[in-house]
């Protein structure tokens, strides 16, 4: 039964056969026990020394704390490739080069990408910098139905999980606490596979793994589109400090389209700061958290990388920090794994909330002169929906709209001659509250933005009305032109 139980749960570890009960154990069985106890003491003993010392190396390379990190590629379906990606890069990274155990590293992802059907290359995920391998050895603590925002917040806590691995955040007053996120995202919200995280919870759990003094110091690297308006308003006094991909208003970016593969293998942001981290490697002590801020917004072109909170003591720590001392010695491993069929069109880019349609069309191109009607259907399907969600359509039918879209919505709630100063730009979420009411009962009536990404470029119309009308009205605005949809 122990070696079956480890067997289903690769996660699980245990000192001692203590946590072992059994009813009434006959002699046998208790002869059995101390045998098998032996046995996993002798084979545990030189992998606990190991640990220890590699545990014992970072405590002290961080001034007695230890690092933690915590990595989400919040994203599913084979075009959303590039999350895992930069995930799955960083977490080789972290571990084969940078020296962090195992054991402080805890990773949610979807885990459909590596083994999709749409897979030329089942069983690996490519890095997009070099065309290495890097699922192969990354271990997912949270994969599938496990992926939620509830979840991702319940881990940052510390709280105790029932499912996947159970590791949780363990970190403490003396510890560092790194955390990558990866994924769509809009006004006020990170996305995940079937649901969102949203600013309102967390700035709560931030609030208060800052009054529980669950970190000595945090850093946050996120690439997500509006990923600013996550951290905007972060004060300056809670030892975190806040990285993103793009500002409160812009989109962030998808790069290097692979030809083979028909996706995009990275995001532009996430893999220059990746790879400015590979460049100064073994080094990482001699680069500051602004430095490399400053050396990755000069790389970052289509978007505006930004900074928040925290930018007086962690913003002149060195990355190692965070990320680690490095470790030369496994970096061999790491560079070895390189997948031959690797074809990346390097100067390809494209806004994220355009991705999924831009990577349809160039597999439609690659295709020609065939053609592929389920391919060319899907590509009019989400023109049309597109369309659909900026205009107000007026079929009639029993002397009554049935189908009303985006601006419909708005002219429910605010006078037509406000239309214009709610779709001219962003505005500073003043209403978490609303904003979380709003932009949820959209995306649960209207459509999911996991599926159609492109409405993350006019929903901050609706984020926009909750600096001026009350949430009730504008949900009321929301059931009635949508709940035909």
């Amino acid at each position: 039964k122990f070696f079956a139980d480890v067997k289903q749960n690769p996660h699980y570890t245990s000192n001692s056969c203590t946590s072992l009960q059994f009813s009434q154990p006959s002699f046998e069985m208790r002869i059995s026990l101390v045998v098998i106890c032996l046995l996993v003491g002798v084979s545990y003993s030189s992998s606990s020394v190991e640990s220890w010392l590699e545990t014992a190396k970072e405590e002290t390379s961080t001034g007695g704390g230890k690092i933690w990190a915590v990595l989400v590629a919040g994203s599913s379906g084979f075009w959303n490739y590039r999350h895992q990606a930069d995930v799955c890069h960083l977490y080789q990274l972290l571990t084969k080069k940078h020296g962090i155990p195992r054991q402080q590293i805890i990773v949610m992802m979807m885990n459909d990408i590596a083994y999709n059907e749409e897979n030329p290359t089942p069983g690996k995920i490519v890095n997009a910098l070099h065309g290495v391998d890097v699922y192969e050895g990354t271990m997912i603590d949270y994969m599938q139905k496990d992926v939620t925002p509830e979840n991702f917040l319940d881990i940052l806590m510390g709280r105790r999980m029932g499912y996947g691995s159970m590791k949780t955040l363990r970190s403490g007053p003396n510890d560092y606490v790194f955390v990558n996120f990866v994924d769509h995202g809009d006004t006020g919200i990170l996305g995940f596979p079937n649901d969102e995280l949203h600013l309102k919870d967390l700035t709560t759990t931030l609030n208060h793994m800052h009054e529980q003094k669950r970190y000595k110091q945090m850093l946050w690297y996120v690439e997500a589109c509006f990923s600013g308006s996550m951290f905007q308003n972060l004060s300056p006094d809670m030892n975190i400090t806040a990285h993103t991909a793009a500002n409160a208003e812009e989109s962030s970016y998808a790069c290097v389209f692979d030809k083979k593969r028909g996706t995009y293998l990275g995001d532009c942001w996430s893999l220059n700061w990746l790879n400015n981290t590979e460049q100064i490697f073994p080094h990482l002590e001699q680069e500051t958290v602004e430095e490399q801020y400053e050396a990755v917004k000069k790389l970052t072109t289509e978007s505006h990388a930004m900074i928040y909170g925290d930018l007086d003591v962690i913003y002149h720590e060195p990355i190692s920090t965070f990320l680690g001392q490095g470790n030369a010695v496994a970096s061999d491993e790491y560079d070895s794994q390189v997948v031959s069929d690797f074809s990346p069109v390097r100067e390809a880019s494209v806004a994220t909330p355009d991705a999924l349609l831009d990577t349809l069309r160039r597999r439609q191109e690659a295709l020609l002169p065939e053609v592929d009607e389920e391919l060319e259907a899907e590509i009019r399907y989400h023109e049309k929906t597109e369309q659909k969600v900026q205009e107000v359509t007026t079929t009639r039918k029993r002397n009554r709209r049935f189908r009303r879209y985006l601006k419909e919505i708005v002219l429910r709630v605010a006078p037509e001659g406000m239309l214009a100063a709610f779709q001219r730009s962003r505005q500073s979420i003043y209403h978490p509250d609303c904003n979380k009411e709003v932009l949820s009962a959209f995306y649960n009536t209207c459509w999911r933005a996991q599926k159609h990404p492109y409405i993350t470029k006019y929903t901050y119309w609706l984020s926009n009305l909750c600096n001026s009308y009350r949430s009730e009205e504008i949900l009321q605005a929301i059931a009635a032109s949508c709940s035909s949809n």
